[in-house]
């Protein structure tokens, strides 16, 4: 098992990259929004801690993921198992706006809590395709319970795969992580798969929140 605690620094992130998931594409956000925008950013860039962690298996365990993953899997000489999270303090803090009624850094919170989870999975990917370059492999995308046709229930049999040693994420009986701004799945490895740039034209949910966003 690999584990690793980042800063909000080591994320990497920049504003568009907020500004992309608050729904701004074409055009800049206002001042205002700017402003408070950073504000959030500063105040959590203190504190926050994503955290990952992944294991390496050669078995597949018996998922039902649905044929658009499992068509990307194959050809996989082994599986990396992971999850990311933007940590219970990020989520404590959604929680305090929450009760505040502050709507704007609700919004924005959600955005970056959004944002950070994700390259936290990035940086995850990083850690693992170093430890795989010595043998000669790649991996394909990462691949979530909840999208691709892969049912959000499947989560019940990916957590107890890492044996408690979860970065603090639990799930609910309806199988939703919390910290809610947290990622978990799968990645195949080996010298015959590959990752694609654009997974949108693999998957045929219309209602993606991905698909929308690159619309």
């Amino acid at each position: 098992m690999t584990q690793k605690t980042l800063t909000y620094d080591d994320l990497q992130i920049v504003p568009a990259d907020i500004y992309e998931q608050m729904g701004y594409r074409d055009q800049q956000p206002d001042e205002s929004t700017i402003r408070e925008v950073n504000f959030v950013i500063n105040h959590v860039r203190a504190w926050v801690k994503p955290e990952f962690c992944f294991f390496v298996a050669r078995d597949l365990p018996p998922f039902e993921m649905g044929r658009i993953i499992e068509r990307q899997l194959r050809g996989s000489e082994a599986y990396a198992f992971f999850i990311c999270t933007a940590g219970l303090a990020f989520e404590q803090f959604q929680q305090r706006l929450k009760k505040e009624n502050d709507m704007v850094r609700i919004f924005i919170a959600d955005a970056l809590g959004s944002v950070i989870a994700e390259k936290c999975a990035d940086r995850m990917e990083e850690m693992l395709q170093e430890s795989i370059d010595k043998l000669g492999w790649h991996h394909t995308n990462r691949f979530s319970p909840g999208y691709c046709g892969w049912h959000v229930s499947q989560q019940q049999r990916l957590f107890p795969l890492f044996h408690g040693v979860t970065c603090g994420v639990t799930l609910t009986v309806s199988s939703l992580m919390v910290p809610i701004k947290s990622v978990s799945g799968i990645i195949g490895l080996g010298k015959d798969v590959r990752h694609l740039d654009y997974t949108c034209g693999l998957c045929d949910f219309k209602q993606c929140y991905k698909r929308k966003k690159r619309a």
